[in-house]
């Protein structure tokens, strides 16, 4: 390494230190730059991907009211993941890159989405404790050290806070509801209570990326400290509406002064993530035929902007040389 490279290093090293942005002009190490576009695409594509399981039941809600909450929700999913591609194509790659390494299964996104929405408590189940998993990831990163990553994680933690509190109201509504609501209610409790658990990543010991992760300040916690926050906040909001949370390990431990709880079934965990999940092959097929189907709209939008730039070029009036 030169004089010129190591000095770069140390004011990385120091920016870091320091809890000053890493803007996309600044020279970064190669590994933080592909980290960032590895967990940055990641996030993007489960916005993307995210929006599927859900997108199936805005016909299908039981209300006016409850269609259009839904419809403006996935629409805020689209836009996360439009704000979160543009934050990772800063870090010289782009968008059409991104999108063949989701569809070639290159790249992850969050196992969760592998599973099915059976029911419309699936889609309070969804925004209570999948958005509830996700703002205790994702506040941290308000705090990345990442600049344009930091930034896109202001407005998308505001709108993923609507997103938890529109779930867990219709999982209220339905607790209060009839003996068959509630029933359904705790059903779709004991189905997307273990996958919720999964979202915060392998446990720290088998984490590949944590360590690193933590060095450069992309997160603030680990998986397994978020995973508590999660079980900590979530216990209380399901004695509240009277649903029991599917482990019978899950006890307050008052010398820890937190919860106690089970063991995950990783095994799970890493067939999902291999591509084995109940809905894997059918979330890309989804995810690869719109975007096959949407490219006539791709090029006609580009095909419009040539043609505005030629129309303004060809009315810009001709500068006269001395």
């Amino acid at each position: 390494m030169s004089q010129k490279e190591i000095n770069l290093l140390e004011d990385f090293e120091q920016k870091i230190k320091d809890d000053v942005k890493i803007e996309p002009k600044n020279w970064m190490p190669e590994k933080y730059r592909k980290t960032h576009i590895r967990q940055i695409s990641q996030h993007a594509h489960s916005e993307i991907v995210g929006m599927l399981p859900e997108g199936n039941w805005v016909s299908r809600a039981p209300t006016l009211r409850r269609k259009v909450a839904l419809l403006a929700k996935v629409q805020d999913e689209a836009g996360h993941g439009l704000y979160l591609y543009s934050a990772a194509e800063t870090l010289g790659i782009t968008r059409d890159e991104l999108f063949e390494q989701l569809h070639s299964g290159k790249a992850k996104y969050s196992s969760i989405f592998n599973y099915p929405t059976v029911t419309w408590a699936d889609i309070g189940a969804i925004g209570w404790l999948v958005d509830g998993a996700a703002i205790i990831n994702q506040v941290m990163l308000t705090n990345t050290s990442y600049g344009p990553y930091a930034r896109a994680m202001v407005r998308i933690c505001k709108e993923e806070s609507f997103h938890q509190r529109q779930g867990y109201e219709i999982m209220m509504t339905l607790c209060n509801g009839t003996e068959e609501q509630k029933e359904m209610a705790q059903d779709a409790l004991n189905r997307w209570w273990w996958p919720s658990m999964m979202m915060f990543g392998p446990t720290d010991a088998e984490s590949t990326h944590t360590a690193q992760s933590m060095e450069w300040k992309l997160k603030r916690k680990t998986n397994d400290e978020l995973r508590q926050m999660f079980v900590d906040q979530t216990k209380p909001q399901a004695d509240l509406i009277g649903l029991t949370i599917p482990d019978k390990d899950l006890k307050w431990n008052e010398e820890r002064g937190k919860h106690d709880f089970g063991e995950i079934d990783w095994e799970e965990f890493w067939q999902v993530v291999k591509g084995h999940g109940p809905c894997n092959k059918e979330r890309i097929a989804a995810r690869v035929k719109a975007y096959d189907e949407g490219k006539w709209v791709r090029d006609a939008a580009m095909a419009y902007a040539e043609k505005q730039a030629q129309k303004e070029a060809a009315t810009q009036p001709i500068s006269k040389t001395a």
